[in-house]
């Protein structure tokens, strides 16, 4: 059977006011229940106060750099709810919020940011490949693994997360292309949030959604509302399902917005406007579901009180996390490079280890 091209527009099931979607956008897909929707507005909003923290902390230099996923909550959030407990996530260095969905403390995740260790959590325990700088490298990674863990008889699915320029990679293609030819258990997860730091969409690809691609590589290819996390939850829950059944990999592009500056280091003002910005700001993943969630009494001022505090004591606890001094040993870094270190490297450690021994004998005599 040809793969065929995703709909004339992403899939949505809550619209920007709140509402149900009950127009063609919606078909196949099923609302997540009142619980569920509930607990992603709770960790939306926990998620956005964390983010907010730590862009805060990068200004004050506890961190060296920072890519916000401010306004993209309900991607990083809905895809994290749409796996099941076995499968792998294979994350960018944007996706500490899902990270943080998967239960993992900002004091495993945010020393990577501050350059303490390249991998900062052990990944087996949480299921979480490392965060990954280099475009597109962790969406190989994925593919191979998905297929390794299909050999051996798992029930496994990997979802890869890809920015908009990150599709741009061959190291994308390639993985797209391996994972259609072996049928692998993977899903593709782009947030397209319209700009490869100051590059916009329109002038990375003439295509009329990054999902389009999908067809070329002969599977499945779905374009979802990034922004609505009723529908990312449904989307993802299908592709996750569709791969345990062996019916082989899916491309998600979920349209979003990225409201902070691509890093700490961007002024996003030299490239976008500020009417831009604000007309997304009406699209807004948290205040959508808010709206849908009081028209129907779940969300109280009693609730959102409770949420609230939580948020703040989850920014209190990484302000602490951030704040206390590290105990490093410069010499870590020639561990877990090599199984059999080379000579080279042992003369390099020996190198650091006298100097760093002069220099303590130095200040002792001082």
């Amino acid at each position: 059977m040809l793969a065929q091209l995703p709909g004339a527009q992403p899939i949505r099931l809550i619209d920007e006011l709140g509402a149900v979607d009950e127009s063609d956008l919606s078909v196949g897909y099923q609302l997540p229940d009142d619980d569920t929707l509930l607990d992603a507005y709770r960790r939306m909003v926990i998620a956005r106060r964390w983010d907010t923290q730590v862009t805060a902390l990068t200004r004050q230099g506890r961190l060296a750099t920072y890519p916000s996923a401010l306004g993209q909550e309900a991607g990083e959030i809905g895809s994290v709810m749409g796996v099941e407990d076995q499968d792998w996530l294979f994350p960018t260095y944007r996706d500490t919020i899902a990270l943080l969905t998967r239960g993992m403390q900002p004091s495993e995740i945010l020393p990577f940011f501050r350059g303490e260790w390249h991998v900062s959590y052990d990944p087996h325990a949480h299921r979480i490949s490392n965060q990954t700088t280099p475009l597109a490298t962790q969406a190989l990674h994925a593919v191979g693994f998905a297929h390794a863990e299909r050999l051996q008889g798992r029930d496994t699915v990997a979802l890869t997360y890809l920015g908009d320029g990150s599709t741009s990679e061959g190291d994308a293609h390639e993985a797209m292309n391996f994972a259609a030819t072996w049928n692998a258990p993977t899903v593709f997860f782009v947030q397209n949030n319209q700009y490869a730091i100051s590059v916009p969409i329109d002038h990375q690809t003439k295509s009329r959604s990054i999902a389009d691609r999908a067809a070329g590589l002969g599977m499945r290819g779905v374009w979802v509302d990034g922004n609505d996390v009723a529908a990312v939850i449904a989307v993802v829950r299908d592709a996750v399902a569709r791969a345990r059944r062996g019916e082989g990999p899916t491309l998600i592009e979920a349209r979003t917005y990225r409201l902070e500056a691509h890093t700490n280091s961007d002024d996003p003002t030299r490239y976008r406007e500020k009417l831009e910005q604000e007309r997304w700001g009406f699209a807004d993943p948290i205040s959508r579901l808010a709206a849908y969630l009081r028209a129907k009494d779940l969300l109280t001022d009693a609730v959102e009180e409770e949420i609230t505090a939580a948020a703040e004591e989850l920014a209190a606890a990484t302000r602490d996390a951030m704040n206390a001094t590290p105990n490093l040993d410069p010499l870590e870094m020639f561990d877990h490079v090599y199984a059999t270190p080379r000579a080279s490297l042992l003369e390099q450690r020996a190198a650091l280890e006298a100097e760093i021994a002069q220099h303590e004998t130095e200040e002792l005599a001082s």
